[in-house]
């Protein structure tokens, strides 16, 4: 049996997520997934819990029953710690044990590489367009995100409240003593921010 490891954001989970998961899944028999910086919501870069989060991707996976058949799938919040050299051992005293990591993120498969673990990159998916940075900035301007995320994605965010939520943390009257005037500020505030 083969258990893989790959870890996100998920702010929000989107369709290139989702196709790679697709693909990591046709290559194991379980897939923990990792919601990565877990204690992190309510931010421009991080607008979304980690029970949100894990209510997003649970949901889009049903959209994958047929794919996944019998295989599990965990999902596991982790918070940061902010020591690089100390974060393969506390993923991996959170998960269950796994046999191959699957991630596309120079310093996940740097990390994970210098502690011995395996490591398969994956491709990302349209890349452009679906990314995280990309997703919120459109919700922020009020322009069409619900085509990049999966439909029960789309319907969390919208129980939720989430692009008000957007909206108020990331508008210049958040308080948070940026003052965005256009949209080209807001690509370069969005851009300076990593992406996970």
């Amino acid at each position: 049996m083969i258990r893989g490891f790959f870890i996100g954001r998920f702010q929000p989970y989107h369709y290139g997520h989702h196709e790679v998961i697709r693909n990591i899944i046709t290559k194991v028999d379980e897939l923990i997934i990792g919601i990565g910086s877990a204690q992190e919501s309510h931010e421009l870069e991080n607008p979304f819990t980690a029970g949100e989060r894990i209510l997003m991707i649970s949901s889009a996976l049903d959209e994958l029953k047929d794919e996944l058949g019998d295989k599990k799938v965990y999902l596991i919040p982790l918070e940061d710690i902010y020591r690089n050299s100390l974060w393969v051992s506390h993923v991996i005293s959170m998960v269950p044990p796994f046999d191959v990591v699957f991630s596309n993120n120079p310093l996940v498969v740097r990390l994970f590489t210098e502690a011995g673990k395996k490591v398969v990159n994956t491709s990302m998916y349209n890349r452009d367009e679906y990314q995280g940075t990309e997703i919120r900035r459109r919700m922020l301007e009020n322009e069409a995100w619900e085509h990049l995320v999966p439909k029960p994605v789309v319907k969390i965010i919208k129980e939720i409240d989430g692009i008000r939520r957007i909206r108020e943390i990331g508008g210049k009257d958040a308080g948070n003593g940026v003052i965005i005037s256009s949209k080209s500020e807001l690509k370069s505030l969005m851009n300076s921010k990593s992406e996970l």
